[in-house]
């Protein structure tokens, strides 16, 4: 078995914690010198943005590099999949960043028994549909490719990282990490921001989802900044068993969701369960290269049409609430977003905002719709041994850097956040 690191380099993560200062010279000189440039050339220039909006200010504090290095950092960890060593290991590492910048943190712990008959996909998931149905509802259309999980050792070229992924799953205890930033105004109120941070398939799950969890990572860093405050509270969370049907999601709900509002001990003004006001997951952000072609392929850059997809669930009790917190993504995308727009879908679906989605408005960001489109092959890595840091481009990770600026922007303003001067 591949050893796996006790104390691995914190990267750029840790680096820029707390570092207000430097994001925002940084912000400003890039504006100096990019806006005389795209004049010369005769291109219209970004509006400035306006000097008082806060949002404003946390949104430049997002840095591309930092953003990948969190991503590089969650790789040595090779797959994560749950029940294993390696799983262990990044939790404990992603507890380590987090805890650097000033955010507390805690963990659900709870027990995993997968049934003997399972798939990949968790009992109930995609079962009953017809050829033509994509999974969480919509159709699919076009040209599609072959889906699924690899599961072959040896398709993994890397000698070093099929070594690292060799030991198997096994039941037993799990846990999942989370932090929190707390409302100073209503701390009982909190929106809840997540991704899972286990894959499979013998790669490096860096885009399925060490985009997503990355991208969290980043917005915890920026949120708890000694200078930032919020109104409402927010809760990280970095799902484990999102791959064999969003088991801590549901243990969260299970364990945490009677305590909510509880103000614990009374008078204290603390609540380890704030009220929940919404959930945002973010779930393989990084790569939008279109349709498959008709061998089967897809192209190798980013398309330049690439979007962020924003989806919520029609058939749910909570429909027209997680609707409303859709568009409001999309408007902050539209405002705060520097490269990618963002494009609203009703059938989100397959991730651990799933659980959630009849109980309080529930959202999920990803590179594509999740049914009619990774489902149909759109993404070629996903939960395959080519989902590895090095099939990225700046490109995609880009486009994940986009995600992050549209739910930072978005829960900014939902939370009341402020920067103190």
């Amino acid at each position: 078995m591949a050893r796996i690191a006790s104390d691995p380099p914190a990267g750029l993560f840790a680096a820029k914690c707390g570092h207000a200062r430097t994001a925002r010279v940084a912000a400003f000189v890039v504006l100096a010198f990019a806006v005389p440039v795209l004049a010369q050339r005769g291109e219209t220039p970004p509006a400035t943005p306006p000097p008082d909006d806060p949002v404003n200010a946390l949104v430049a504090r997002l840095e591309f590099e930092s953003y990948k290095s969190t991503v590089k950092g969650l790789t040595q960890f090779g797959d994560r999949r749950q029940g294993t060593d390696r799983n262990r290991a990044a939790i404990d590492w992603i507890e380590a960043q987090l805890k650097s910048c000033g955010c507390p943190t805690d963990r659900i712990k709870y027990e995993y028994q997968p049934p003997a008959n399972q798939g990949r996909g968790g009992a109930g998931r995609g079962a009953g549909r017809g050829p033509d149905q994509a999974q969480g509802g919509g159709r699919l259309r076009g040209i599609r490719s072959r889906t699924g999980v690899n599961t072959d050792p040896m398709a993994q070229p890397d000698e070093k990282l099929r070594e690292l992924n060799t030991q198997p799953s096994t039941p037993g205890p799990r846990e999942m990490v989370y932090c929190t930033k707390v409302g100073i105004t209503h701390p009982d109120e909190i929106y809840i921001v997540g991704a899972h941070m286990d894959g499979h398939g013998w790669g490096e799950a860096a885009n399925d989802d060490g985009s997503g969890t990355a991208l969290v990572m980043e917005l915890a860093r920026v949120f708890s900044m000694r200078d930032v405050e919020t109104e409402r509270s927010i809760r990280f969370a970095l799902w484990n068993n999102e791959e064999t049907g969003s088991q801590a999601a549901r243990a969260y709900i299970a364990q945490r969701g009677p305590m909510q509002g509880q103000e614990d001990p009374p008078g204290s003004g603390r609540y380890p369960e704030p009220k929940w006001l919404g959930m945002v997951q973010h779930d393989m952000m990084m790569f939008d290269h279109g349709m498959p072609h008709a061998d089967g392929s897809t192209s190798k850059e980013q398309r330049p049409e690439a979007d962020v997809n924003i989806e919520f669930q029609a058939s749910s009790k909570m429909a027209a609430e997680s609707q409303k917190l859709a568009w409001l993504f999309e408007a902050a995308n539209e405002k705060y977003a520097t490269d990618y727009p963002a494009a609203v879908g009703n059938h989100m679906t397959n991730t651990d905002s799933g659980p959630f989605q009849d109980l309080i408005p529930a959202i999920s960001l990803r590179e594509n719709e999740r049914g009619a489109q990774i489902g149909a092959g759109w993404d070629p890595q996903w939960h395959q041994p080519t989902d590895v840091f090095a099939t990225y481009t700046d490109k995609d990770f880009r486009l994940g850097l986009n995600a992050a600026q549209t739910t930072l922007g978005a829960i900014a303003q939902l939370t009341g956040a402020t920067v103190r001067k």
